[in-house]
């Protein structure tokens, strides 16, 4: 009991058990209302911030955050970008503000935020950040009385396969990885102080119907879904010309198996004659020979996403439709009576 009394840090830290995996993103009221008004002000154009908080076992405390400036396309963005995000955390530090990095958060349209940018920047973060989350607001379904805000993270398998950059399909198989298994949608928890708390309970006699509340009553969806169904369209276009690559491919892969047999077979029939005139017989494989060069097969990786962005689209408007449909029949009833 005494030598496990007296272990020391480096040996409790060895012997510990793996980091528990991130159970559920706690956000800030306040941080909250940062990104909504930072991603309302300037969209449709697309923006992105810094999130600020604390990793406390399975629980991602996300308590402040700040945004990124849109830079000309002219201007150094690396560069100007570092600076401005190391000039504002120095100023945070300063006034005794969490500035612990924890992620990042992105404003998107109709969902179409799965990308190879997406998940090069998350690669970017996870060098330097051991766990961090982007939080995806869209505004355009915000406006529809909905909160769109979810938190995401890539899976570790997903993880373990970018680093090594085999997306074929038997690196996929091997490792039991589908379309559905890129990203990881972490459970959002709002947190407010108790001043806020109170607060907000003496606004509420005074307001007891919000703007929100009025926004879910909006019977016009026909924008939502004509621009849902248009982007859903085009991915469709995208997923047919990633297909298109693969059909390429093993036509292409069909022409050098028939290649490598028809010359096998000719190799056989010389060795043959030579083996009947006391000759040596030559080599059946022949590296140098071009037919022989494996054909490197397409990544896979593209159309994974064009999957899942399909799969959004297709969820977003079957709820659009699923809503619109309750409206419309609770309008009804209304009228009748």
């Amino acid at each position: 009991m005494a030598n496990a009394a007296t272990r020391s840090f480096l040996q409790v830290a060895v012997t510990e058990e793996a980091t528990p995996p991130l159970r559920v993103v706690q956000i800030e009221g306040l941080a909250i209302l940062k990104i909504v008004k930072h991603c309302k002000e300037f969209s449709p154009a697309l923006v992105t911030g810094q999130l600020l908080g604390l990793d406390v076992g399975t629980v991602l405390e996300i308590t402040n955050c700040f945004p990124f400036p849109i830079r000309e396309e002219d201007e150094e963005i690396e560069a100007e970008g570092a600076t401005y995000q190391l000039e504002m955390m120095r100023c945070l530090r300063e006034v005794n503000v969490d500035n612990n990095t924890v992620g990042w958060y992105q404003s998107t349209l109709f969902g179409s935020y799965q990308t190879v940018e997406l998940i090069e920047t998350f690669m970017n973060y996870q060098d330097n950040i051991r766990r961090c989350v982007c939080i995806i607001y869209d505004p355009s379904r915000s406006n529809q009385g909905v909160l769109a805000l979810k938190a995401l993270k890539l899976s570790d398998s997903f993880m373990e396969l970018y680093r090594s950059n085999n997306f074929t399909g038997e690196k996929l198989r091997e490792k039991n990885l589908s379309w559905v298994d890129i990203f990881e949608e972490i459970p959002i928890k709002v947190s407010n102080s108790a001043l806020i708390n109170a607060f907000m309970t003496e606004l509420e006699a005074d307001a007891p119907v919000t703007r929100c509340d009025y926004e879910r009553f909006q019977l016009s969806t026909n924008p939502l879904l004509e621009r849902n169904v248009e982007f859903l369209i085009e991915c469709m276009d995208d997923l047919s010309m990633e297909q298109q690559k693969f059909q390429f491919y093993y036509r292409n892969l069909s022409r050098q198996q028939a290649q490598q047999q028809a010359w096998l077979q000719k190799r056989r029939a010389e060795n043959m004659s030579r083996k009947n005139a006391g000759e040596e017989p030559l080599p059946e494989e022949d590296p140098s020979n071009p037919i022989f060069k494996p054909i490197p097969e397409p990544s896979r990786l593209d159309g994974f996403l064009i999957t899942n962005q399909i799969a959004n689209y297709c969820n977003q408007i079957n709820g659009v439709a699923g809503q619109s449909f309750s409206r419309l029949y609770l309008t009804k009833a209304l009228h009748e009576n």
